[in-house]
C-alpha cells in the first residue's frame, strides 16, 4: 500500500495509530477499537496502524464500523514479516493522511517518540505535542513543572539503584504510594502501609521503569477533569468525575466507582475546572488532557496526575465526562480531529 486510498475525495483520511512495545499494548488496542468503531464512515476513511509488541508497524485495512472490536482489530493489523519494509510502508501511509489519531499508552510510545515521528512526516495529529507529552509522561517531572501553579503531592523520585532515605521516609510518613515514574496506568503501582514492604514495592515499580516515584498519601476525594481544546483555540472543561473506592483489600484489589458529574457545589466545580484549564495552559497542552486532583476537606486542590493520552474506551473517564456534558463519543472525535487540523493550519512564528 503506497498511500491511503480514498476514492471519495470529500472524506477525511484518518489513521488510527495504536499498540506499542509495553505492558499497555492491550489497553491501547481496547481504546483504539472504540475509536475506529466510533469514526463516522460517511465522513472519514479509516486506516489502522498497529505497533506490535515486537516493534513492527502493521498497516491494516478497515471493515464496517459495527464489526470492529479488539479481536477484529488484531486481524485487521496482522504481524508483519521480519523486515524493515513494514516501517517504511507505515511512513508512506502516515504522510498521505489528513490527520493521525494516536491511541498509544505506556512510556515507550506515549511520550515524544511518536509525536516526533508525526512532526517529521508533517501530518496533523490529535493531542499534545513533543514537549507537553514528554513532561506529562513523567509523573515526577510533571509535578516539578506544575508546582508553581498548583499544590502537588509530596514525593521523591528514585533514580536507578537509589533507595528512599530514612529522612525522606520520616517526612513522607505512611501510607506511601510507589509508582513507576513514567507510566500511564496502574501497572507497578503499590500502596505501602508498612515500611518493611517498601523495598518490594520499589522493585515492583522498577519492572516497568528504572525511575520510581514515592509519594505521600493525600487525604481527600479523587476528582478528575477532562479538558478539550476547541478548533478556535478555546479550552472547555467537562463536568468533574469522582473516583470512589468501594471495597477490596489492598490498592491493587480495591474496587472503584466513577461518579459523573461529581457531587460538588457549583463554586467548587468551577474552581476545579478552572484549575484544570490552568494546568493545560501551563503544560502547553493540545487537543485533550485529563487532570486528576485530590480535593481536601478544606477545599484545597492537590494535583495527582496529568494524562496527556487518556484512555478512550466508551467506559473510560474522559469520554464519560464529556457524555455527561452532552457531547456524544462520535462528536467528541469530530472535535478532536477538527482541532488537530486547524492547529496545523495556523501559521508558525517566523524568526526575523
Amino acid at each position: 500500500m503506497d498511500a491511503i486510498r480514498n476514492d471519495l475525495p470529500w472524506l477525511t483520511r484518518v489513521v488510527v495509530l495504536f499498540g506499542g512495545q509495553n505492558a499497555e499494548h492491550a489497553v491501547s488496542v481496547s481504546s483504539a477499537a472504540t475509536v475506529v468503531r466510533g469514526l463516522d464512515r460517511s465522513r472519514y476513511t479509516v486506516t489502522p496502524i498497529r505497533i506490535t509488541p515486537h516493534g513492527r508497524w502493521s498497516v491494516g485495512h478497515d471493515i464496517p464500523a459495527h464489526l470492529v472490536d479488539e479481536i477484529s482489530l488484531h486481524f485487521m493489523t496482522p504481524e508483519p514479516e521480519l523486515s524493515s519494509a513494514h516501517f517504511f510502508e507505515a511512513m508512506k501511509v502516515l504522510r498521505a493522511a489528513d490527520v493521525v489519531v494516536p491511541v498509544l499508552h505506556g512510556p515507550a510510545t506515549r511520550h515524544s517518540i511518536v509525536q516526533s515521528i508525526l512532526e517529521y512526516v508533517r501530518v496533523p495529529y490529535v493531542g499534545c505535542g513533543v514537549l507537553a507529552a514528554t513532561v506529562a509522561m513523567d509523573r515526577g517531572l510533571t509535578k516539578s513543572v506544575m508546582s508553581e501553579v498548583v499544590a502537588v503531592t509530596d514525593g521523591v523520585t528514585l533514580e536507578d539503584g537509589e533507595r528512599l532515605s530514612a529522612a525522606d521516609q520520616r517526612r513522607l510518613g505512611l501510607p506511601l504510594f510507589v509508582k513507576p515514574a513514567r507510566g500511564g496506568s496502574g501497572f507497578g503501582v503499590s500502596r505501602v502501609l508498612d515500611a518493611g514492604a517498601l523495598p518490594e514495592a520499589v522493585a515492583a515499580a522498577r519492572r516497568f521503569d528504572r525511575r520510581v516515584l514515592v509519594e505521600a498519601a493525600v487525604p481527600g476525594r479523587e476528582v478528575n477533569v477532562g479538558v478539550l481544546e476547541m478548533p478556535d483555540g478555546r479550552l472547555l472543561a467537562a463536568p468533574p468525575l469522582e473516583v470512589r473506592v468501594t471495597g477490596g483489600r489492598g490498592y491493587r484489589r480495591a474496587l472503584t466507582e466513577h461518579v459523573v458529574p461529581a457531587d460538588l457545589d457549583a463554586a467548587t466545580t468551577a474552581r476545579v475546572q478552572g484549575r484544570a484549564i490552568q494546568v493545560f495552559r501551563t503544560l502547553g497542552g493540545a487537543g485533550l488532557l485529563r487532570v486528576d486532583f485530590f480535593l481536601g476537606a478544606d477545599g484545597e486542590l492537590t494535583l495527582n496526575e496529568v494524562k496527556a493520552a487518556p484512555r478512550l474506551t466508551a467506559m473510560s473517564q474522559f469520554p464519560r465526562m464529556w457524555e455527561a456534558a452532552g457531547l456524544p463519543y462520535g462528536e467528541m472525535l469530530d472535535l478532536l480531529i477538527r482541532t488537530a487540523r486547524r492547529r496545523s493550519a495556523r501559521p508558525s512564528p517566523v524568526a526575523p
